[in-house]
């Protein structure tokens, strides 16, 4: 199964989980990705020495967390066989996306970091964990595929029923990242914010796909990924 389509399947048991969990390891997992978004903005950008430090930032992050957990993982991960090969594997990542950013290849990097969110979304669906973090994930993974059918569809044409379909399910986990969202984001103004940019940029698409013109469509797609990067960037 790809990572994509994964990403899909994991909606489903996301919407019957309680969406924070409360041990040790996945409070500390969420304080470490922290630096590892920031890693993915830098890669996206052009600024080698700011991608330098994201990513090395990261790496060294990695490294705490799995020195302190990796021998002796807390409950519900302890009969999890396959826990600290992750922790290896997300470290062995993260220490290839620095020297590929080191030499300069910041796209590489990019799509080499962009496995550590399948890797850890794969580690707490193991384990019965769902955090906000997979809300956001499962909004990326629609996302995504939107824009890859976007981009193939030529000038002249538009299959407005199937991106009408796309649409639907932007808004369904849309509706899904306001519904998870803990007390305190909601009660965050640039948090609301952020949200209220990403709903207008789906909003924006429906409008765009029900007036059939395949260049405001495509104006409409390019708006979705910078309103999602905003918000990931902060509390994804």
């Amino acid at each position: 199964m790809t990572a994509r389509r994964m990403c899909i399947a994991w909606l489903v048991a996301i919407a019957a989980l309680p969406t924070w969990a409360a041990d040790a390891f996945t409070d500390a997992m969420q304080t470490a990705y922290v630096p590892y978004r920031t890693a993915l903005f830098r890669t996206n950008g052009k600024d080698v020495q700011q991608a330098v430090e994201a990513t090395e930032q990261t790496l060294r992050a990695w490294q705490a967390l799995a020195s302190r957990f990796a021998a002796q993982p807390p409950a519900p991960y302890t009969r999890d066989a396959q826990f600290a090969a992750t922790l290896a594997q997300v470290a062995a990542v993260y220490e290839r996306a620095d020297q590929q950013v080191k030499a300069g290849r910041l796209a590489e990097a990019h799509e080499t970091l962009e496995q550590v969110r399948d890797q850890l979304a794969e580690l707490r669906r193991r384990n019965n964990v769902v955090v906000y973090s997979d809300h956001m994930n499962a909004y990326h993974a629609v996302m995504e595929y939107t824009l890859d059918e976007g981009a193939k569809a030529e000038a002249a044409t538009l299959d407005a029923m199937r991106l009408m379909a796309r649409v639907g399910a932007l808004e369904y986990l849309a509706a899904r990242l306001r519904a998870e969202a803990p007390d305190a984001l909601r009660q965050d103004a640039d948090f609301n914010a952020q949200l209220q940019a990403l709903d207008a940029s789906v909003a924006a698409l429906r409008g765009a796909v029900l007036g059939g013109d395949p260049q405001k469509v495509r104006e409409a797609l390019a708006r979705l990924k910078p309103a999602y990067s905003r918000m990931f960037l902060k509390y994804g």
